[in-house]
């Protein structure tokens, strides 16, 4: 039996989901932009899938641009946005803990003449606000932080971040990754602040190949992908409708966040009595628990549990077997680093589920125990 728990690198693709992608594959398969009636269908199609988005985002439909995925909405935002302010100044403030699509694009910027602040975290992953504030120069043109870390559910406080920010008068951009934290932390686009907002839909029930990008209204942005007149002159390119209507009815779908918590939980309490020497990392996102088995390795660790049909991992799943940055940057111990475990939650677990997790771990610590 399968019991997957990785569902912070992808989720399985919800029923509703699947079924609207099949509906337009088969039937409402136009393109957008062509002028007759199957267009115009497939373009009605579009902007209602739009509404829902945005409704979920808490933005208005005009403001949400559809991507291929997190990581160019990320690449996007990033490197237009500060190219967009270079005259005002060429300085980025941003963390050593964030995802490597935003880490690769600030690498990028810094290749060509921007100069990066990289903060360090607590020892939970998050940034605080009086740290951005320290940071901030004349010359700042962007700030782009993490909602929710990706590898320990930390949580940073981007409203508070938004609002301190923009009390010193500052007038540049702020980014913020909501990969992670979207439909998963409460929080409306219209009130967070931020100027840019990166989500993705395989992170939520729909399907691979989909994102977007929250531009506030009033902001100018190159586009990043030319070509066409689509998303408004934004963003080129024949809209990908199937993978667009499974992402607007995975937003229109229940996250049961109080289920989600309730099961990070009782899976922490349980790891704890049965498994006391596992490290456990208290963070505030419902879904991602981080933990940590001093003395084991992640991999053996996984190759363990898929024995078990238990699938879980050790980092970000685009690391490719490296080591996590992420618990580097918050001064976790070497040996903490390596026998990291990540934990994602989803609607579709159940108690089996983490019944199945905890006696893994507690057959792995008895096979580790016998050996010595």
């Amino acid at each position: 039996m399968e019991h997957y728990l990785d569902n912070s690198a992808t989720t399985r693709t919800c029923p509703e989901a699947a079924e609207a992608a099949v509906r337009v594959m088969s039937d409402i398969y136009g393109n957008p932009s062509s002028t007759y009636t199957k267009g115009r269908e497939a373009a009605g199609l579009l902007r209602e899938c739009r509404e829902a988005v945005s409704a979920a985002l808490g933005a208005k439909s005009e403001e949400v641009v559809f991507t291929s995925c997190g990581t160019e909405s990320d690449n996007w935002a990033i490197i237009r946005g500060a190219e967009s302010l270079s005259r005002s100044g060429r300085h980025v403030i941003s963390s050593l803990t964030e995802h490597d699509a935003v880490r690769e694009s600030l690498n990028f910027l810094e290749k060509n003449g921007f100069e990066i602040t990289r903060l360090r975290p607590d020892s939970t992953g998050r940034i605080m606000p009086e740290q951005v504030l320290d940071a901030l120069r004349p010359d700042t043109v962007l700030v782009t932080l993490m909602m929710v870390n990706n590898e320990t559910g930390a949580v940073t406080d981007i409203a508070d971040i938004c609002s301190r920010l923009r009390g010193t008068g500052y007038r540049g951009l702020i980014h913020t990754d909501a990969v992670q934290g979207f439909m998963k932390v409460p929080f409306r686009a219209k009130d967070l602040g931020a100027d840019l907002i990166s989500v993705s839909g395989h992170k939520i029930h729909a399907v691979k190949g989909i994102g977007a990008l929250y531009i506030r209204k009033g902001i100018r942005l190159l586009p990043y992908i030319m070509g066409g007149h689509q998303e408004d002159g934004r963003r080129a390119g024949t809209e990908a409708m199937p993978a667009i209507a499974a992402f607007a009815e995975a937003c229109r779908q229940d996250p049961r966040i109080g289920y989600i918590r309730a099961l990070k939980d009782d899976l922490a309490a349980r790891i704890a009595a049965k498994v006391p020497e596992a490290l456990i990392l208290e963070t505030e996102a419902p879904h991602i628990l981080s933990i940590s088995m001093p003395g084991w390795r992640s991999e053996v660790l996984m190759n363990h549990l898929e024995t078990a049909g238990v699938y879980v991992s050790k980092s970000s799943a685009c690391r490719q077997g490296k080591r996590s940055h992420v618990l580097e940057a918050i001064g976790m111990p070497a040996d903490v680093i390596d026998g990291a475990l990540r934990i994602g939650l989803c609607r579709y677990n159940t108690q089996e589920d983490l019944d199945a997790l905890i006696d893994g771990l507690v057959s792995a610590r008895a096979l580790a125990h016998g050996r010595r």
